[in-house]
């Protein structure tokens, strides 16, 4: 049983309706109709999982935030390789990841969600497609004759959507052809790892383990296209390509409205919001960041140190708790004093001061 069935039936389907939009004012039977056609399959996918990018972007920019944490953990418990100092540093990254509501697993779903997608796409251009030219039932949403107009559609030369780089018999033109698809493909990918992902960090997470995994991956990843994309057909690596440059312009467009704190890429949007109130004859906005304001806290009681009887020193909550008491039979005592005066606590006239000076000299 064919579990990537359903998921071939829906790209085929993708793909007739594009073709048949695209017949309305280009070759029906021309390979770059098809051409299009995955690209289009590629638009519609890429905008179905547009919620997940966001997700994996703000997971990104988080993990890049707590990058000095995570190291800061790591130096902790550096050299120690027992199982509860492992378990503790376990729990405490944990933590770290769930304050800043970060998943390292967010930045791979996107990548998870299409690679079925990936895998039907190829399955339906090398098995299906050919066997629908030659069948009377064809394969779902493609006919016999629709699978014989793209099986048969040349792009270049004799290339069709179908060929590779490694197909037996190819000519010229589909080597060159696969051989460009995938330089561009290396081109698209590295520019968008060197120059936008790269750019988007702060400079706290250009050290330690998370920046060597992306300077790991900014050479990893064209080379997997080299290595995998020769036995791709060109209808795969079409659609490869178109999500890698959907890719780079999506990323580009959040780091230029939206780029990281602390990043080089922050920088920049800030130096072009102030040049664009300055053409506007506006004052340039600082974006220094603020210091927060600690709160004043209570004068603190004074205490001076004393000691307990039989010389034990005292702690400083009996310290504090001595001065609260003193403090307390002094004002009682004073209240005391202004009643038997006939005064009222806290309040001093003069008629009362004089009476209490002329009983004085009466006696």
């Amino acid at each position: 049983m064919n579990i990537l069935y359903p998921i071939e039936w829906v790209v085929a389907w993708i793909m007739v309706q594009f073709h048949s939009l695209l017949s309305l004012f280009m070759d029906p039977d021309s390979g770059w109709t098809w051409l299009l056609s995955i690209v289009g399959l590629t638009a519609v996918i890429r905008t179905a999982i547009i919620p997940l990018f966001v997700k994996q972007i703000r997971s990104s920019r988080a993990m890049q935030m707590v990058a000095p944490e995570l190291q800061a953990i790591q130096k902790k418990y550096k050299g120690k390789t027992d199982q509860a100092s492992r378990q503790a540093m376990a729990e405490e990254t944990m933590a770290v990841y769930r304050e800043a509501k970060a998943s390292p697993f967010s930045s791979c779903l996107p990548i998870l969600l299409q690679m079925p997608i990936f895998f039907a796409l190829f399955r339906m251009l090398y098995y299906k497609l050919p066997e629908a030219a030659t069948t009377a039932e064809g394969f779902g949403p493609l006919s016999q004759d629709l699978a014989k107009s793209a099986h048969n559609a040349v792009i270049v030369g004799a290339t069709t959507i179908s060929d590779s780089f490694l197909t037996p018999g190819g000519g010229l033109s589909t080597k060159i052809l696969a051989g460009v698809i995938i330089a561009l493909m290396c081109a698209v990918t590295f520019i968008t790892q060197k120059e936008l992902t790269m750019r988007n960090m702060p400079a706290s997470a250009l050290e330690g383990p998370m920046a060597s995994t992306q300077k790991m991956m900014l050479y990893m990843l064209p080379f997997v296209y080299v290595i995998s994309g020769p036995g791709m057909p060109i209808g795969v690596l079409v659609y490869w390509l178109t999500t890698n440059v959907w890719t780079l312009v999506q990323q580009w467009i959040i780091i230029r409205n939206s780029p990281t704190p602390g990043s080089e890429a922050e920088k920049e949007y800030q130096k072009r919001v102030n040049e664009k109130r300055a053409r506007k004859g506006l004052e340039p906005i600082d974006f220094t960041p603020k210091k927060k304001a600690e709160p004043i806290e209570a004068q603190p009681i004074r205490v001076q140190p004393k000691k307990a009887q039989g010389g034990k020193k005292l702690s400083d909550a009996e310290r504090l708790e001595q001065a609260r008491a003193a403090r307390a039979k002094a004002q009682e005592e004073r209240r005391k004093a202004a009643q038997a005066a006939g005064e009222v606590p806290g309040v001093t006239t003069s008629g009362s001061s004089k009476r209490s000076k002329k009983s004085k000299k009466n006696r």
